[in-house]
């Protein structure tokens, strides 16, 4: 009787050791799309996005490794921004990489947070840290200071999304992953 119910928990124990973290769940969705490029479109309403309503918006899921997904986005001929995806062991955390034509860095790029507790596997929330804030500061945007930017997986609806949101502004991008395009070429780094 012992044996059969030590056995029941090693069972137990065994089938609730096979189901992935909500981490590792959202990093193996993303990248799943590794390789591959996504047209998309924004879907909120705030009226400060009409002039990326009327481009193309490209995202391509680039450069996948167990540890950083890079993930270019273009908006018209603006190949400026890259979303960095970096997993490791204080958790998931999204960055955002800015460059000017020429390669080189933004003065205001780098910024992001770590995954907070409220992300599941299809969707990471990443509130604003602390480096972020400072740099906010620095570049006398104090209001972004309190940006919550999110991703978004479902490969069971083909879509892969990107948000940020704060009081008094919303910004939705969504992309169908059903429908493969060719990238455009990103800005190479020059440092």
């Amino acid at each position: 009787m012992l044996l059969r119910s030590c056995l029941g928990g090693l069972a137990a124990l065994s089938v609730s050791s096979c189901i992935p973290s909500p981490e590792a769940e959202f990093w193996g969705r993303v990248s799943s799309l590794c390789g591959e490029a996504f047209e998309g479109e924004i879907v909120s309403e705030d009226a400060a996005d009409d002039d990326w309503r009327s481009q193309r918006i490209v995202m391509h899921v680039r450069d996948c490794s167990k540890s950083e997904i890079r993930i270019p986005l273009s908006v018209g001929e603006d190949t400026s921004r890259t979303w960095v995806l970096t997993r490791g062991a204080d958790g998931l955390a999204l960055h955002h990489e800015h460059r000017h034509a020429d390669g080189s860095l933004d003065a205001v790029t780098g910024y992001g947070g770590t995954s907070a507790d409220y992300s599941s596997g299809s969707r990471q929330n990443f509130p604003a840290d602390e480096a972020t804030k400072a740099l906010f500061d620095e570049a006398g945007i104090p209001e972004s200071k309190a940006n919550i930017w999110a991703v978004e997986v479902r490969p069971a609806h083909t879509l892969f999304a990107y948000e940020l949101e704060r009081p008094g502004r919303f910004f939705r991008l969504e992309f169908d992953t059903a429908k493969p395009v060719t990238p455009p070429e990103p800005v190479e780094a020059t440092d």
